[in-house]
């Protein structure tokens, strides 16, 4: 009973996720994206520095050595994937935005073959082709020829590259292996993450960072709920489940997310964000499950749950 109630954490956390990404395409136009991504980490660190900057101030000589790797892990993370995330949502649908999120653990695969030369798997190679295959119907509505017609909206390769960014962050975390790890760890990186946006917050006009009626709730969400909640049910679903089946989860969000987008936005779904989608999503699980290296070495152990 106590593992299947394990289960909600990285469930709950998928929802939220969802969530933000609704709240992503929400700030769209109402309010600029250094602004919000500033806002967020200003609250987050706020909220995170009443349990963590008393254990963090005692830690501070494990800490100090790490805080460029800090800076950089906190830039891709919380500066340039929140970022690109808020600016391609004022051109693509809340839909493509999750689905090409929920690529990150294929995109992680794929960088640890290149960046940690891991070997690369049966179901790296053949999940790329069938995600991408998803990708090109979903970004051409549903007729491919389109996308040499007409191109792609600007929203969708900002999506792209932005989970390809949050790829990297994630092989970066497993090369590096900081000795800090947990809230610690989250929180200098939102630290570092805060001082670098504060200069691109600066220079959005006025009128794209004023405080109103309408962007307090979608900060108050991006900061509380997506930044420090979510992370928390997150990290704790990864120690009781282990990571393999925690990463299952991502394959929910473009579900939770078209359910919300439905409901909240008036977005209408099409077939072909069903049928991309879901071939896209059956790419990236096949990396997850056909872990046979290609060069014949035996397959991964798994990784068995605390």
């Amino acid at each position: 009973m106590k593992n299947r109630l394990a289960f909600l954490y990285p469930f709950v956390a998928i929802v939220l996720w969802s969530g933000n990404v609704i709240v992503s395409r929400m700030s769209a136009h109402t309010i600029g994206p250094e602004a919000i991504t500033f806002y967020r980490l200003l609250l987050a660190v706020f909220l995170m520095s009443t349990f963590v900057a008393v254990p963090a101030w005692r830690n501070r000589s494990v800490i100090w050595p790490h805080l460029g790797q800090f800076a950089i892990l906190g830039f891709l993370a919380m500066c340039l994937f929140q970022s690109l995330s808020y600016l391609a949502a004022e051109t693509t649908t809340a839909t493509n935005m999750a689905v090409f999120t929920a690529l990150t653990p294929l995109l992680t695969v794929a960088l640890s073959a290149v960046l940690l030369k891991d070997t690369p798997t049966i179901g790296m190679v053949g999940g790329g082709v069938l995600s991408l295959v998803g990708l090109v119907y979903l970004v051409s509505a549903g007729d491919p020829a389109a996308l040499a017609r007409n191109g792609v909206h600007l929203g969708d390769p900002l999506m792209f590259l932005a989970a390809l960014i949050y790829a990297l962050y994630g092989v970066l975390l497993k090369r590096w292996s900081l000795a800090v790890a947990g809230w610690q760890s989250t929180y200098m990186q939102a630290i570092c993450a805060l001082t670098i946006m504060f200069p691109a917050f600066l220079a959005t006009p006025a009128p794209m960072r004023a405080l109103n009626a309408e962007t307090l709730p979608l900060i108050a969400y991006a900061g509380g709920l997506a930044s420090v909640v979510l992370p928390f049910l997150w990290i704790r679903g990864v120690h009781i489940l282990g990571p393999n089946r925690c990463a299952i989860f991502m394959n929910l969000l473009p579900v939770l997310t078209a359910i919300g987008a439905i409901t909240l936005l008036g977005e209408p779904v099409r077939s072909y964000h069903v049928i991309g989608g879901a071939v896209a999503l059956a790419g990236v699980a096949c990396a997850e499950i056909f872990r046979r290296p290609l060069r014949g070495a035996p397959p991964p152990m798994p990784e068995i749950a605390e």
